[in-house]
Order: C-alpha cells, then sequence, then structure tokens
C-alpha cells in the first residue's frame, strides 16, 4: 500500500468510495482475494452472499476496522489504506451501525447520540441535542430521549443506532447486517428506517440477508462468495437473469 495518496475527485462524477483488488488474510487464509467495485455518491449497494463469503470483512475493511492485507481503498479521493492517513478523520465521515448495537449501556439515549458530535465535532450541546431530537422524532422515537439502552426492544436499539451514526452528518452509512439480531417483528421497522435514508439519496453499503428488502431498494446488488465477487447488477438484473451458476444456486436457497 502507498503513502497517503490522493487523486482529483469530483463528487458528482467521481466514485465516492473505490476499492481496487483489495484483499485480507486470516492465518493464511483469504477472507478477500482481489475485490474491486466503485460506490458512487447516492448508490444503494447491496452486499450478498453465503456466510463466510467475506462480506462483512469487505465492509469492515471500508473503514479499517479490518486492515487489509493488500489493495487501496479511496475515500472522496483519499487512499485511506495509506500509511500516514488519519483514518479516524474519514470514519467520522463513514456512519456504521452493527448487528449488536454497541450503544454504551451506562448513557441515555440523547447521551448516546450527542457524544461523538460534541467531543469530534465540537458541536455545542445544545445543537447536538436538537439535532439528535429532531433524528429521534423522524424514528418516532423522541419520547425515549432519556431512557437507557436496556430499557429499550431489540428494534428502538438499533433505530437508536442508525440515528446516532447520523448524528455524525456522514457521506456514506455502512451496514453490517442490521437485523441479523433482531426477533423477526423487529426487522420492519428497521427497515423501514433505512428505507427513508434509501429514498433521501443517502450513500448506503449493505452487507445482509434481506432478499426482498435489496429487491425493493437496492440501486445495485453484489454477491460475494470465496472472497470475490461474482457478480453484481441492478436488482433486475441481479434477481431475474443471473448469470452465473453460483449466483443462481444461490437464489434457489434463499428466495
Amino acid at each position: 500500500m502507498k503513502n497517503n495518496a490522493k487523486i482529483a475527485f469530483d463528487p458528482e462524477k467521481d466514485p465516492l468510495i473505490s476499492v481496487k483488488d483489495l484483499k485480507k488474510k486470516f492465518k493464511g487464509l483469504h477472507a478477500l482475494n482481489g475485490v474491486s467495485l466503485d460506490i458512487y455518491k447516492g448508490d444503494v449497494v447491496f452486499v450478498v452472499g453465503p456466510s463466510g463469503s467475506g462480506k462483512s470483512t469487505f465492509l469492515r475493511c471500508l473503514n479499517r476496522l479490518e486492515e487489509p492485507s493488500g489493495g487501496e481503498v479511496y475515500f472522496e479521493g483519499v487512499e485511506i489504506t495509506g500509511k500516514d492517513v488519519n483514518i479516524n478523520l474519514h470514519r467520522q465521515k463513514m456512519g456504521m451501525v452493527f448487528q449488536q448495537f454497541n450503544l454504551f449501556p451506562h448513557m441515555t439515549v440523547l447521551q448516546n447520540m450527542i457524544i461523538a458530535p460534541m467531543q469530534l465535532q465540537k458541536i455545542s450541546r445544545a445543537d447536538a441535542t436538537e439535532m439528535a431530537m429532531q433524528l429521534l422524532d423522524r424514528v418516532g422515537l423522541k419520547d425515549r430521549a432519556d431512557a437507557y439502552p436496556n430499557q429499550l426492544s431489540g428494534g428502538q436499539k438499533q433505530r437508536i443506532a442508525i440515528v446516532r451514526a447520523l448524528c455524525m452528518k456522514p457521506d456514506v452509512m455502512l451496514f453490517d447486517e442490521p437485523t441479523s439480531a433482531l426477533d423477526p417483528e423487529m426487522v420492519g421497522e428497521v427497515l423501514q428506517v433505512m428505507r427513508g435514508l434509501a429514498e433521501e439519496k443517502m450513500t448506503m453499503v449493505v452487507v445482509t440477508h434481506e432478499m426482498a428488502f435489496a429487491k425493493e431498494v437496492a440501486s445495485k446488488v453484489v454477491f460475494m462468495a470465496d472472497g470475490v465477487i461474482l457478480e453484481s447488477g441492478t436488482p433486475d438484473e441481479f434477481f431475474n437473469h443471473p448469470k452465473t451458476e453460483r449466483l443462481q444456486s444461490f437464489l434457489e436457497k434463499v428466495l
């Protein structure tokens, strides 16, 4: 990986994220083996595939929660896999939502939401609180601002995790199987929030098993298996006209 390379970047024309030949090894085995993908502003990219295909590893490499073993990731024209990059500055623009919510249990919902904008972006408590309350209202949880995480359902926690990430006003949202830890009846309320973000043209990269949701919301669907991208296309191309036998077999099992 090169040192902190930067390329000319036009947000209306150039990829917001450009992944080039990304590799990741764990104990000598390739979790990612040469993944390349361009993600443009406003794209809603769903990454699907069998368990162990490298989907979550790929997502976590985008903001270097996992350190790639090779290849490059450019974000807004900066090679964030470069050695001299202040990755924390770039992470502020990349909201991340995990399977397990990751809320601070000793803080109220409101405190969870305002701590990062206040500490990292030096936003005043009053402004951070106003923004947080607007976001809570948007997801129907304004009345839970003073509750603690252990007083919330799983679906409520995940909605809070999403709007907490939005408090940083990110340029892209990364979702790592955001509904997989939820009871089935709670999945819909989280998908509704994500659907709203997609309608507002928020750039999103979503690792998920929710195929019906991918078919409805995605602008592009990417199929990963064995650490590589085997196929990608629009939802119509992907679900109705799969080209590879591997994708055909996968879809027969999950649809």
